[in-house]
Parts: structure tokens; C-alpha cells; sequence
């Protein structure tokens, strides 16, 4: 169940707790990567009450199968990676067993701030600013020169028959108050064919693993140019996903996907952001009265202030600063450089706990 994960240079010993969320997972490995520390993976698969003993017993392995799961076994690690609600008892619990380890959460914890030795956020949580937290501007990438390089060169031939410039539209799907509904597929597609006509160029198309079949479906009924269509599968041998952000002249992104519009921001393409929320009030469509949507709205009304999460901050966020424009409106003839290298940044902070 274990994955140890050879590191360029010495350091201390790691642990990346990971689970079901892929997003969750890539940053946590980004990270590791960054510091070039050798490390073990750890897998988790969580029982469905895991909320429940989250909340009442803290520090706990109560909510994971462990027969299912990694073992968590001494020697205890010197630092554990971890991110997403799910994880959050099981770094504690370490912790609880081995004071010495520190902690690294990205994103936005549960559990008080102080359990935490460091904690990675972004725009889109509501953190106060405290020694322990850092803010970087986008979520942590693994995405390289390197990666996208060899991607665009297994896929190149493949492409070349359709008519440059090539648009990437790299599409998400349902996550937290955003349901991509078949409506919204169709809209995204008649707005991106419009673009790649306007230019005489075409589509480089990606569905992802959030993507509603229905809504897809919709969105590809929707293009006429030519374009070359992925549909993504679990069992998939192959994905063009890095070859598309490599080879594309520009870029359309889903915007309620964090982890797709900060990879294709940091390319400095040409991105336009398709906003998948819905017109006036959440309460006026159907859609919304589902149980991710519903929690969502309850928690931005109810909840205290940093457990707030709103990803409109970070679209808003690039498209004031130049990075992006808003899919119908017009790109100004100068692009503005990529983005600071946030991932450096994290792991600068992460060295710092084992030199102070």
C-alpha cells in the first residue's frame, strides 16, 4: 500500500498522506517534489460517517478503513504532507504519538490553525494572516517545462492535421456550489466554436473526471470546427491533458477548477475563464438543491468566516491582473507573464521548520 518515492537530496524523513481527491493528492506531491526529500506515500481510503468522528474526536483513525489503508507504523516520520478535510485526524494522530513531526496542511484546515506547523492556503479560503499560514496566490503544480515538452512531443503528429491556432478547452465539472449542467456544456461549446471560428482555428477538447456525461455530450453537439475530442476515463492509458497546455496557442478553462486554471495560467498563454455559476439567485435553479451545492450555501451563511471558500476570488484575482479574460471577451494584444512560482515559495517555508 506504501509508495516510497526516491527524493534528489538528503532530508528528513516524509510522509504524503493522500486519498481520493486528485487534487488534493497533486499538491501534496508538488510540494514533495519541490523539496526533493525522500518520501513514502501514504493511501487512505475513509468510512462514510468519517465527518462525524472528525469533528467529535479530533485526533483520530476512527474514520478510515484501516484494512483498506496504508499502515502507520514507528519510525514516525519528521514531517508529514497533508491536504483535504479527510487526512486531517490522521496527521493530528501522529502527531499525538510523535510531538517532534511537524505538520504541513495545504489548503484550508478544519482543525484549529495552531495543530499545524505551517499551513499553504490560496484566495479562495478566508485565513487570517498568522506566522503559521502561508498565503501564495494559486494552488501548488507539478506542471514543468520538462513535463510539458515530452507530452507535446508524443503528441504533436497526432495534431498537426488541424488548422492552427489551436484552443485548448479543458472542461471540469460539478464541484462544491457549481453544477455543470448539460445547458452550460452547450453554452461552453457554442462559445468556444465561435472563438476557433473567428480565428480559423480549432479545438483541442478534454473532459475531466468531474465531467457529467450528459454535459459533455451537450458541449461536444455543440462544435462544429475541427477539433480533436478526449473523453477521460479511469482506465485510460493515455491523457493529452499536458500535451494540450504544451502545444495550445490558447487556453479555455472551466473556472470552478483550481488545479486546471492555475497549470494553465502558469503557461502564460493566452486563458479565457468560462464561469460555470449559475444567473441570479442560487435558490431560482433546480440544480442547486443538491447536497454539495446546499452545504455550500449553508456553510458561506452560517459558518465562521475561515471556513468560508469562494473560487470566484482567485478567478477575479487573474483576471484583474491580466492573466485571463472572462470566454466572450476580448484578449489585449500583450499577455502578462506566468505566475510566481508559489510551489518554490511553499517549500522555502517547509525547509525553514528544520533549519530554525
Amino acid at each position: 500500500m506504501d509508495e516510497p518515492v526516491q527524493g534528489s537530496s538528503a532530508g528528513p524523513s516524509t510522509w504524503l498522506l493522500t486519498g481520493h481527491k486528485a487534487g488534493d493528492n497533486a499538491q501534496v506531491r508538488a510540494l514533495a517534489e519541490a523539496l526533493g526529500w525522500p518520501c513514502t506515500v501514504k493511501r487512505f481510503r475513509y468510512r462514510r460517517y468519517e465527518l462525524l468522528t472528525n469533528r467529535l474526536l479530533g485526533a483520530t483513525l476512527a474514520g478510515i478503513e484501516q484494512s483498506a489503508s496504508s499502515e502507520l507504523n514507528p519510525p514516525w516520520p519528521q514531517l508529514v504532507i497533508t491536504a483535504g478535510r479527510r487526512n486531517e485526524p490522521v496527521a493530528r494522530w501522529i502527531k499525538a504519538r510523535s510531538p517532534a513531526t511537524r505538520l504541513v496542511h495545504i489548503g484550508r484546515p478544519w482543525a484549529p490553525l495552531d495543530c499545524f506547523d505551517l499551513i499553504v492556503t490560496t484566495p479562495q479560503y478566508f485565513l487570517p494572516d498568522q506566522p503559521n499560514v502561508l498565503h501564495n496566490h494559486l494552488p501548488l503544480h507539478s506542471v514543468s517545462n520538462e513535463s510539458l515538452t515530452q507530452a507535446a512531443g508524443q503528441w504533436r503528429a497526432r495534431l498537426e492535421p488541424l488548422p492552427r491556432p489551436w484552443i485548448a478547452l479543458l472542461v471540469g465539472g460539478d464541484s462544491g456550489p457549481f453544477v455543470f449542467t448539460p445547458q452550460k456544456g452547450r453554452v461552453l461549446g457554442q462559445r468556444a466554436n465561435r472563438l476557433a471560428q473567428e480565428c480559423g482555428g480549432s479545438l483541442l477538447v478534454s473532459s475531466s473526471a468531474r465531467t457529467p456525461a450528459s454535459s459533455f455530450a451537450a458541449l461536444q453537439a455543440a462544435i462544429s470546427v475541427p477539433a480533436h475530442v478526449h473523453t477521460w476515463r479511469a482506465d485510460q492509458d493515455e491523457n493529452p491533458y499536458l500535451a494540450y497546455l504544451a502545444l495550445a496557442d490558447r487556453l479555455i478553462v472551466t473556472g470552478e477548477s483550481m488545479s486546471m486554471l492555475t497549470e494553465a495560467a502558469w503557461t502564460a498563454k493566452p486563458l479565457y475563464i468560462f464561469d460555470p455559476g449559475d444567473a441570479g439567485a442560487w435558490w431560482h435553479h433546480l440544480h442547486n438543491f443538491r447536497f454539495k451545492p446546499l452545504s455550500h450555501h449553508f456553510a458561506m451563511r452560517f459558518a465562521p468566516r475561515r471556513m468560508h471558500r469562494d473560487v470566484g476570488r482567485i478567478q477575479q484575482q487573474l483576471v484583474l491582473d491580466g492573466r485571463a479574460v472572462w470566454l466572450g471577451d476580448s484578449f489585449p494584444d500583450a499577455v502578462s507573464p506566468g505566475m510566481p512560482d508559489d510551489t518554490e515559495r511553499a517549500a522555502a517555508r517547509v525547509r525553514a521548520l528544520f533549519t530554525h
